[in-house]
Formats: C-alpha cells, structure tokens, sequence
C-alpha cells in the first residue's frame, strides 16, 4: 500500500582541468576509464558530462555514451528541450525506475502493472549457490573433458567479486553420466539433424533436476547450468525458437531456475575411429552463454535503447558499476517488503494463537527488523545506497530468525476444541467412577444427617 518514487538530487558544475584533459581524449571509451578516478564512487551516484555538440569522442549520430563505471557523456546541442529528453532516456536506462520497482515487489503488483519479464528474475536472497554440471549421456562414445575451475576462475570469479556486495556465493561443479534430457528429439531430414522445439522445452528441466541433487540440501536458492553433450544416435541437436528458427547459442534459460547449453560433438571423420571420441570442450564459448544466463537471472538484460545511445559492455566483469547500482537499490526495495510481509504474518499468527508466548529473544530480534526496515528506508529517502542495503539485509535477517523460532512452532499451541477433544477420553474413564463416589459419599451423608439421634 506504500507508493514507491524516485527523487534525484542533481547538482551542475563545471568541469575541472583534470576532467577537461580526460574529456580530450581519442575515443569515448579512453575518455570513460580516465574519468573514472575523479568521478563520485560512492553507490547510487551518476556523473553527467555535456560535450560539445562538434566533439568527436561521440561517433556519428550517437549523442549519448554509456560507460562502464558511473558516468555518461551527452552531446550538447538541439535545444534545451531536446537535451532535458535525453537527460531523462538516461536515467530511465542507468536509474532506479518505476518498472524496475515493479519488477521487485512482483509479487505484490497486479498483473497489468508488469512487463513480460517482470517475474523472471532471483528472488532476492543472503546467499545463491550455483552449480555448473556436465550432462554425457553416452559416456560409450564421448569422453568428455571440460576445464571448468580454470574456466570459473578467469569468467565468472570476477563477475562473482563484483557481486559480493549483494550477496554470497557458493560454485561446485559436476559430471553426470547417463544423464538424458527425458524428451526425444524430432529427427529433421533436410539438415540431417535432430530438432527441440520451443514448446518441448519445459519438458527437459524436471528429469534433468531430479539427478541434480543440488537443491535438496541448499538453504539458499541454486542456479543451475547444465552441458549437455548428446548421445550419439541424437547428434546432432539444435534447438528451435516459436517461430521454428535455430537458437544460435543452441541454449535456452529458465526463469529463477537456471540454463541449458546443448554441445554438439562433431563426427568422427572415418566411420572405423575408435571409441570413445575424446572431446575438449571451448569453455570460452559455453562461458559466454553461462554468464549471458546469469545477467538474465539477476534481471541485469539490457532494456530497448534510443538508436542515439550507445552502451559501453562491462567487459570481463560481467556488470557495470551502474548496473550494480541498479541491482542493489531492486534487493533492497525487495527486502524492505518481504520484511514487511514476514512481520505482518507473524503478527497474524500471534492473533490467532491467544495463549502463545513470546520470548525476550524473539521480541527484541521483531524490534530489530522494523528499527533496520526504517532505516534503510530512511537511507534511501537520502540516497545512502549502500547503507540501505546493509540496513534492509539486516531487518531480513531479524525478521527471519523472529518468524522461523522454534519457541513459536505452532504445534507447541493447541485451540480449546482441540485440548477438549484431546483430554476428554483420557480423562472421562477415570472420572466416572470417581463421580459416581462422591455422589453415593454425598447421598449416605444426607441419610446419616435425616436420622434421628438416639438418646439414653
């Protein structure tokens, strides 16, 4: 019930000669990375630089430059209309949005308020674990080998470092044998190929998790990405988009789940080679797919630009600095409402429950969830990113170890009908003969009490 806005705090200046020199260089690119050690670091802010409108860092018929820390360049020029417009494209793109909020409470906004992706994206979580195994169902033929710690070391160890300020990470790895997808290809004879439709794909995640094993024992949520190497009397497979056309990673992601790579192996020249065909898997290219997957999880996939922006890429880090930004102010507007939410369940269940007792333990950890819910609102109000998140991870915390307490199971608490209906044939057998006595003691005293008394 809460309306959510966004408030930012603009402040103009001119450029210092430090910058100016930075801003004389060759590319747009150059210029951002000499930028970056005289920008404002601090989470959440953004710093604007308006070149001229004749500068040839910008190439033809790009007025806005996107870079890969806290900074942007706008080419002047076109009015001052015109360059309010992109001022305002450019927050929508860099910035803390109204869909983006949409996006994080969606579980508590209508439907017509979302986008098609809104859903798609990780809860918000203390802790992820992911889990990249090797799927060889036909380990007769294929001995597969893939260098995955390198490959996590050098790709997604820097995206991971990156992302610690949102949470922790755990990576394991696994191999698989005989592990199928539990859906049979339609062989295609024009390519020679075996084909997965679109609508089959849904079909592949339930008998490929049940030999992952990964999430039974996790207390956290676990992505998963899966190399599947086909057998060899299905090889090789493609898979196919709604409209019947070839995916051209030949993979495909599954909301809050994971991912799926399909790795043909090529075939063996002469029909006689020996078996089994020892296959090297190009961990740069599965690589490449894994981390796209990641970004869509975390919902860091770049929204439709203006044709007049250009995008610098985060290179081998996976993210930008001011997609981060983005991610931490989702989490934490995220957090502040499941702490609502959990608080407002355990009040619920309180009421229900009148004979309930709450310990000291449990009382001060709900007054630390609302005191650390109200500051990382509080922090927000003024722009301490980074403060509000540690804030709104601390108030779930609290929230969490309130609700989930032993002391308040609600077992431990039975309803008056249920005690009735408990206690009742324990205690009636019992009490029957000992009603019937006091009622004969009650009867014999009355008669002893009618006689008359005998006098000598």
């Amino acid at each position: 019930r809460t309306s959510i806005t966004s408030r930012y705090e603009t402040v103009y200046r001119s450029t210092t000669a430090r910058e100016e020199a930075a801003l004389d260089a060759a590319t747009a690119r150059e210029a951002d990375a000499a930028l970056r050690p005289l920008q404002d670091v601090s989470l959440g802010s953004l710093t604007v630089y308006v070149v001229p409108e004749t500068t040839s860092l910008l190439p033809q018929g790009i007025n806005v430059y996107v870079g890969k820390y806290r900074s942007a360049l706008v080419r002047a020029g076109g009015g001052l209309a015109a360059f309010r417009t992109r001022l305002r494209q450019l927050t929508q793109v860099m910035s803390f949005t109204a869909s983006s909020i949409a996006a994080t409470i969606s579980d508590r906004v209508p439907d017509s308020q979302l986008g098609l992706d809104a859903r798609r994206h990780l809860k918000s979580s203390l802790g992820y674990e992911i889990t990249f195994s090797l799927l060889n169902p036909d380990p007769k033929s294929h001995a597969v080998d893939w260098d995955i710690e390198d490959a996590v070391n050098r790709y997604v160890q820097p995206v991971l470092d990156k992302l610690s300020l949102v949470a922790n990470f755990s990576v394991d790895s696994q191999i698989l044998y005989y592990a199928v997808l539990g859906v049979t290809p339609r062989f295609d004879k024009e390519s020679s190929s075996f084909l997965l439709s679109a609508h089959s794909l849904p079909h592949v995640i339930n008998p490929v998790e049940a030999r992952l094993g990964s999430s039974a024992a996790s207390l956290y949520p676990v992505l998963n990405f899966l190399l599947y190497v086909p057998e060899r009397s299905h090889s090789p497979l493609y898979i196919q988009d709604k409209d019947g056309a070839p995916v051209t990673t030949n993979a495909f992601h599954s909301p809050r789940w994971g991912g799926i790579m399909v790795y043909n192996v090529e075939a063996p020249a002469s029909p006689q080679a020996s078996l089994p065909l020892q296959v090297d898997v190009d961990m740069v290219r599965v690589m490449e797919v894994f981390l796209a997957q990641l970004r869509l999880l975390f919902g860091l996939s770049r929204e439709e630009l203006p044709p007049e922006f250009l995008v610098e890429s985060p290179g081998n880090e996976g993210l930008a600095d001011w997609e981060l930004d983005r991610l931490l102010w989702a989490h934490t507007v995220e957090n502040i409402a499941t702490v609502s939410t959990t608080l407002t369940s355990l009040a619920q269940l309180l009421d229900k429950i009148g004979n309930i007792v709450i310990k000291d333990d449990v009382a001060s950890e709900v007054y630390r969830a609302v005191a650390s819910a109200q500051s990382a609102m509080a922090e927000l109000a003024t722009g301490h990113l980074h403060s509000a998140f540690q804030a709104s991870k601390e108030a779930v915390t609290s929230s969490e170890r309130a609700f989930f307490d032993p002391s308040l199971l609600h077992l431990l608490y039975f309803p008056d009908d249920q005690k009735f209906a408990i206690y009742i044939p324990l205690f009636l057998p019992m009490a029957v003969p000992i009603l019937l006595s006091l009622a004969k003691i009650v009867r014999e005293t009355r008669q002893h009490e009618k006689e008359p008394t005998k006098m000598d």
